[in-house]
């Protein structure tokens, strides 16, 4: 019996989607589980399987369409079926759809069409109706401003050629602007003799570029959780003296580079476990409370931001965590995540300290109940024992669902979480 494919959902809450490439073609023989297409969501790419056999008739979009959830795609021929009964599941049952082209990206557009001079609009309105002067037509004197008197006889212009525009008749710049501007005494610019930095355009334009289906969800997503998400945050300080001198002995004999941050979400995972009260998300039902550390890491990418998530924290060594964050960083820049990489997890990581930031906040990742803001390690001054000293301190804020993590709670988990980075050795026996 002949099958019509329709676009599946293949992430939770998805309209339409991207038909990324085709992995069949018409004759090919599909069996259930085989791959049908690479489906493209607004943050990672799905391999889409066949829960029907068949072969297949004809392919309905092109690579690269979007097509709304429900459309069909696809149909599928039975063992012993001719063209005729896939015309016929076609004709008399859908209506293709067509290809979405993407926006043509809009090239330099200058603002609104503003005027080449922000005098230009009173003069013309000057010259439609020419307003002399009312104390030159009785006394014969000419109001004019000191710029204007200046720059004409500059420019060799008789003011009594030009009807003012300002208060009482009054001739302003403007006026003497559109007077050059239409005739030959002078020239249209009114800079001073010798000065090209008047003479330049200081007009400004902008690009337009069309927000991509990432930067609209993690739009989306973020609006979201600020505001529906009840927020709260704590900030402690932490000494890494020790942390850096153990990065270094480790870097100097492992394989494998170890950065600050593979540390620090080694850190967080083995505080969850310490606090598994704060290992847990939100749900309208119930508390979810999990037994394992999934821990979400934040990657900036060309088209946004992606949290792949990292499973089994705790369980894993340093240079396995290093190895595996560093694939899914790499994979995350080249848009090859996969939708089950960005799913789950109770905690995020976000590290700007690279960048040399002190400190910052940041926004949960929903469901997910907190995420650690990491700032840069830096020499500060502190006081050890009654004694000023000098040590590199490196700043963390946390950001808890309220709903599910209480402050007192959160605080103990942060406690935990400085405690570990401080004695980064616990981590290791």
């Amino acid at each position: 019996m002949a099958t019509l494919i329709r676009m599946p959902e293949v992430a939770a809450g998805a309209t339409e989607i991207v038909l990324s490439r085709w992995q069949v073609a018409p004759g090919t023989e599909v069996k259930v589980g085989d791959i049908l297409a690479e489906m493209e969501t607004e943050k990672a790419v799905v391999d889409y399987e066949s829960d029907a056999e068949g072969t297949v008739y004809k392919v309905l979009v092109a690579d690269g369409a979007s097509v709304s959830v429900g459309s069909p795609i696809l149909i599928l021929l039975g063992a012993g079926e001719d063209a005729a009964a896939g015309d016929a599941l076609l004709g008399g049952a859908v209506e293709v759809p067509a290809t979405v082209a993407a926006p043509a990206p809009i090239a330099s557009a200058p603002v609104a069409q503003a005027p080449a001079s922000p005098i230009a609009a009173p003069a013309a309105a000057a010259a439609q109706s020419p307003v002399a002067a009312p104390a030159a037509a009785d006394t014969g004197r000419r109001f004019v401003s000191p710029l204007v008197r200046k720059l004409s006889a500059e420019r060799g212009v008789d003011l009594s050629q030009i009807a003012g525009t300002g208060p009482d008749g009054r001739v302003v710049r403007r006026d003497l602007e559109h007077f050059l501007a239409t005739n030959a005494t002078g020239s249209a610019t009114l800079a001073a003799p010798g000065s090209a930095i008047a003479k330049q355009d200081y007009s400004s334009g902008y690009v337009v570029v069309p927000h991509t289906g990432m930067r609209r969800a993690i739009a989306r997503r973020l609006t979201e959780s600020k505001s529906s998400v009840p927020h709260f945050y704590l900030t402690a300080d932490c000494k890494v003296d020790v942390l850096l001198e153990l990065r270094k002995r480790i870097n100097e004999a492992s394989p494998v580079k170890i950065s600050v941050n593979d540390i620090v979400v080694k850190a967080v995972g083995s505080a969850l476990m310490d606090v598994p009260e704060a290992n847990v998300i939100w749900n309208p039902e119930a508390t979810h409370k999990f037994e394992s550390a999934d821990i979400s890491v934040a990657v900036a990418t060309p088209g946004g931001l992606l949290t792949p998530v990292i499973r089994g924290v705790e369980k894993r060594s340093l240079s396995n965590l290093s190895i595996e964050i560093s694939e899914l960083a790499g994979r995350a820049r080249d848009g090859k995540l996969r939708q089950e990489e960005l799913e789950g997890g109770s905690f995020a990581v976000t590290n700007l300290g690279m960048f040399g930031t002190k400190e910052f906040s940041a926004i949960l990742n929903p469901p997910q109940s907190g995420i650690l803001a990491v700032g840069a390690a830096s020499p500060r001054a502190i006081v050890e024992d009654g004694q000023v000293v000098v040590a590199n301190i490196m700043t963390v804020t946390l950001s808890a669902d309220h709903r599910a993590v209480d402050g007192a709670l959160a605080a103990q988990w942060l406690a935990a979480f400085v405690s570990r980075i401080e004695n980064p050795l616990s981590m290791l026996v």
